[in-house]
This record gives structure tokens, C-alpha cells and sequence, in this order.
């Protein structure tokens, strides 16, 4: 009694072990990706505000024009790099095994190249060139208008030579860049624990495949399917006449045993 009192208590001391791994798998996969949708929308977030602005001081009738100059201008890298990690966010979830490791591996890459991208030091040059850009590409829509960008009408773009020449840079009190960084150096750490760990999460497709229990039968073998019909056997209904050929073998069988029996009966 005691002995088999203690081999039952074992499986039960056994049953919560087995689940926490499950269980902690998930929340590991969960956090995870948790953490390079946080870091990504940082990047993108952080990409739009204005890191820098660039003051031009017009002669004394002119009022002086202000040009604001946004991390997508200065670094337009940064913003197409946090969209690629959140596609590489959502191919983590549809992959498993080494595909979701190599997808790990990308969306690691993915972080470094944000995070090497705002990493160097912005100069004036850089943020006057991208002003100029900013200001060209807005007086190139139709119906913009050009007032307190950096051009004035009737100047034939000497806004824009003022503006590259005789100009001051001013940066963003708040630090966008280092923003950026934080957000890329998430996504980092999301993609190397993708590549590390991610064969062990699991997997939400799988809930989508075919069990093999359900999957469509193979197609018959031709040379059978001519053998039936060259039988005068209908090959569709293989099943149904299978069952009716044993049960009629036996009563074939039992039938010639009777015949059998009665021919032994007569008198030779």
C-alpha cells in the first residue's frame, strides 16, 4: 500500500514541472516580441519629430524665414529600417524552426543598422542640406505655398542660396536621436532572443494546419483502377463491395460445404 501510494505520488509532482516550461516559453515569445514592436514604433515615432531647425535672416523689410528639419530628412534610413523590423516582426510569427532563426538573425540586423545610422555625429552642413531638400520638395507641390519655408516669391530660389550661405542651425532641445538609438537597441535585443530561443516558442500556425488524420486520401494507382474495371467493378465504391465480396465468400464457403456435406450424404 505504501509502496504504491508513493508511485502514484510521483506523476502528480511530475505534471506542474512539464508546464512550466510551456508556460514559460510563451511569456518569453509574448515579452519578446513585445519589445521590437516597442522598440520599432519608437524608431518611426521618434524619426517624425523635429531634431533640428534652420533660421534665415532676410534683409530688414523681409521677415526672417524658419525651416524645421525632421529626423526622416536628416536620416531617412532610420524610418524605412523600423518599418522593415516590424515587417520582421510579423514573419516572426509565421515562421518556426531555422526560418524563424534567420528571420532573428535579420531583424537583429535590422537594429543595428538603426542604431549605426544615428549614431554619428549631425553637423550644420548636414542640417542646412537637408533643409534645402525639404524646402525644394515643398515648393515643388502643386498649390504649396512657399511663405516661411525659405523662399520668397519672385526670387528665383535665392531663399534657398540664403538659406545654405547665410543661415543659423539650431538643434532640438529634446535629444530625438538618443531616442532612436533606445528604440534600435530593442529591436537588437528582441532579434538576437528570436534567433537564440525562437525554435522553442511556439508556433500559431500550426493551429491551422491539416491534422494528417483528416488529410484527402491518396489517389488510387491507375493500374489498379483498369484492373477493376476490366473486372466490370465499379472502382468507386472500392469499400462497400470489399465488405460484400468477404460476406460473400463466406457464404460461398459455407454453401459449397453444404454442397459438400450432401454429396458425402448420397450413397455412392
Amino acid at each position: 500500500m505504501n509502496g504504491g501510494g508513493m508511485t502514484a505520488a510521483g506523476p502528480v509532482a511530475e505534471r506542474p514541472g512539464t508546464r512550466r516550461p510551456a508556460a514559460g516559453a510563451r511569456r518569453e515569445y509574448l515579452l519578446t516580441l513585445l519589445a521590437g514592436a516597442v522598440g520599432a514604433a519608437i524608431v518611426l515615432l521618434a524619426a517624425r519629430q523635429g531634431w533640428a531647425r534652420v533660421e534665415t535672416i532676410e534683409p530688414h523689410p523681409l521677415p526672417a524665414s524658419r525651416v524645421a528639419v525632421s529626423g526622416q530628412d536628416l536620416v531617412p534610413a532610420a524610418g524605412a529600417l523600423g518599418l522593415a523590423a516590424l515587417a520582421g516582426l510579423a514573419a516572426v510569427l509565421a515562421t518556426r524552426g531555422l526560418a524563424r532563426r534567420i528571420v532573428g538573425g535579420l531583424l537583429a540586423a535590422f537594429g543595428v543598422a538603426i542604431a549605426a545610422s544615428v549614431s554619428l555625429p549631425v553637423t550644420a552642413a548636414q542640417v542646412r542640406s537637408a533643409a534645402v531638400g525639404a524646402t525644394a520638395q515643398a515648393g515643388s507641390v502643386p498649390g504649396g505655398s512657399t511663405i516661411g519655408s525659405g523662399t520668397t516669391p519672385g526670387t528665383g530660389g535665392a531663399g534657398l542660396a540664403g538659406l545654405s550661405l547665410a543661415s543659423h542651425v539650431e538643434m532640438a532641445a529634446f535629444p530625438w536621436r538618443w531616442v532612436v538609438l533606445a528604440g534600435g537597441l530593442l529591436v537588437i535585443g528582441a532579434g538576437l532572443l528570436v534567433a537564440w530561443r525562437g525554435a522553442r516558442w511556439p508556433v500559431m500556425s500550426s493551429r491551422y494546419d491539416q491534422p494528417a488524420s483528416q488529410k484527402a486520401p491518396a489517389a488510387a494507382d491507375p493500374a489498379s483502377l483498369w484492373e477493376s474495371l476490366s473486372q466490370g467493378l465499379d472502382p468507386t465504391e472500392s469499400a462497400t463491395p470489399t465488405a460484400g465480396s468477404g460476406t460473400v465468400s463466406r457464404s460461398s464457403g459455407t454453401g459449397s460445404g453444404g454442397r459438400g456435406t450432401g454429396r458425402g450424404g448420397v450413397p455412392g
